[in-house]
């Protein structure tokens, strides 16, 4: 099956780039892979954004420790408008805020930690989050769709595992490269890499994602036992 996948005809649409690997032939064989990319919609450019995390469990913490926060204050100041003595924290508190100086350990302890928590909710408020869900090229104008790298990796190892000579497969899916490792016991590794850069780069296309990762394939030996 995976023969009729790395006919001539394919391989010269989809170059193959050899790579120096350093380590002999005979046991590796690596090489990265060229293709093009489907067309997209009139009007784009094929660069989807990513999607944004809702952030539940931030935002419901920061809110739940101010509303706490905002309660306690305003109980205590209703306490004290109703002529009751203020609670002993808001009493040991403000003593606390007019005796220290400013260089004092505990007062820079929690200057810093409150920077650090205002910093971590900035970042979660501007940056996208979900690093895990690769967004995919449009179809239709007002729909919006992802594929999960996990489940792009099994796609690719799915069938990677369809060419003739490949024991074992590892693939490794990020947001810019997918790399490849393969195991193969039989056929020339140069054979077997070239039929899985032709197979791989073929199953990118067909995930449909808005960017394409790079692909990288690298092919060796089964190790020695013992």
């Amino acid at each position: 099956m995976s023969e009729s996948q790395g006919s001539e005809g394919t391989t010269q649409r989809l170059p193959v780039i050899e790579k120096a690997t350093g380590t002999d032939t005979l046991d590796q064989s690596a090489s990265a892979a060229a293709y093009e990319p489907p067309p997209v919609l009139d009007g784009e450019d094929g660069r989807e954004r990513r999607f944004w995390s809702a952030r539940r469990v931030p935002a419901g913490i920061a809110a739940l420790l101010l509303l706490l926060a905002a309660g306690a204050f305003l109980y205590d100041i209703a306490a004290v408008r109703a002529d009751r003595p203020a609670m002993r924290w808001r009493r040991e508190l403000a003593h606390q805020l007019a005796e220290r100086p400013l260089d004092d350990t505990w007062v820079l302890v929690g200057a810093g930690i409150a920077a650090a928590l205002g910093l971590w909710l900035i970042v979660l408020a501007a940056t996208p989050g979900l690093r895990a869900v690769l967004p995919m090229r449009r179809t239709h104008p007002d729909v919006r769709a992802g594929l999960h790298r996990d489940l792009a990796a099994l796609v690719l190892r799915d069938r990677a595992m369809e060419v003739s000579g490949v024991q074992s497969v590892r693939v490794r899916m990020g947001r810019a490269r997918a790399d490849v490792r393969a195991v193969s016991r039989f056929r020339e590794l140069d054979e077997v890499r070239t039929d899985l850069d032709v197979a791989l780069a073929d199953a990118i296309r067909g995930l449909g994602l808005s960017r394409p990762p790079a692909l990288s394939v690298h092919v060796r030996r089964p190790g020695r036992k013992g």
